[in-house]
């Protein structure tokens, strides 16, 4: 077994927040990151389509030598993680792992709320999964979970127009549109890995008292976690803290949306996941 790097894996620039929460917590670690920006977004495609890029996606991941990959995508890990974890590590690559962002933060999301009651603001694919509310349910069966879909968020972020007024309109609409069906909420999961970079814009929309959750940290505090429950992981991870950044798209449209993500300039490469490459 090889010593290889922690790889994050994203449909396209947002899992860069999450990477970023992680490195600050975390910096030793030598990381992998690959966004499928050439196949993205993924919050409006079928399961079928979801699983297979990101299989291919994983699969590259442990061909780079990484033996713990975080799907750092809400879609990826509400429409492919339990099948790839179930079906595909066994066949593959049996002492390697496989997590997601939607467990740890549903572990400890209802532990914020004091009216038990919670929203949710994510992408069309992940809202009809389902998967936040049946995950929250296992931990916090007391709680009230409202969903709302945001279809324009990702374009918008993704093209450097959240801060346009047109932006403003469709965050205030789903940010109302949330809060309607319940004046209960008293906190707010961002279950996107882009949305943090609208989180201001959102406060804006909301009445006081209204606490508003990120992944990023939430995300780093379980990965130490799981790394001191699991030596025999850990062991395998190379710690000589480089970050490489990868796409399957432009590297300049990459590094430049990036940045933006990642909060600093960052140098990509292209490569291809796909079968055959």
């Amino acid at each position: 077994m090889q010593n290889g790097p922690i790889g994050i894996f994203d449909s396209g620039y947002g899992g860069l927040t999450v990477l970023k929460a992680i490195t600050e917590h975390l910096p030793a670690y030598d990381y992998l990151y690959l966004g499928d920006n050439a196949r993205s977004p993924y919050g409006t495609r079928s399961y079928e389509t979801v699983y297979r890029y990101t299989l291919e996606c994983v699969r590259w991941f442990f061909q780079q030598g990484c033996p713990l990959v975080i799907l750092a995508c809400n879609t990826a890990s509400a429409k492919a993680l339990r099948t790839i974890q179930q079906q595909d590590l066994p066949r593959l690559a049996p002492t390697n792992r496989v997590l997601g962002v939607i467990r740890p933060t549903t572990e400890v999301m209802g532990s914020f709320s004091r009216s038990g009651h919670i929203g949710i603001l994510a992408t069309a694919g992940t809202v009809e999964s389902g998967s936040y509310v049946i995950e929250l349910k296992k931990f916090f069966p007391q709680l009230t979970v409202h969903q709302q879909a945001c279809p324009m968020w990702v374009p918008l972020i993704e093209n450097n127009e959240h801060r346009s007024e047109g932006a403003a309109y469709f965050i205030q609409k789903d940010v109302q549109a949330l809060l309607q069906q319940d004046a209960r909420i008293d906190n707010i999961l961002l279950g996107c890995t882009h949305y943090p970079l609208v989180e201001e814009r959102i406060r804006g929309f909301l009445p006081p008292g209204i606490q508003l959750v990120s992944q990023g940290s939430i995300v780093a505090h379980s990965l130490a976690g799981y790394l001191q429950r699991h030596p025999e992981m850990e062991s395998r991870l190379l710690r000589k803290g480089r970050r490489r950044f990868c796409t399957t798209d432009s590297t300049a449209d990459f590094d430049r949306h990036a940045t933006l993500f990642y909060g600093e300039p960052l140098c990509s490469e292209q490569v291809d996941p796909s079968p055959g490459h």
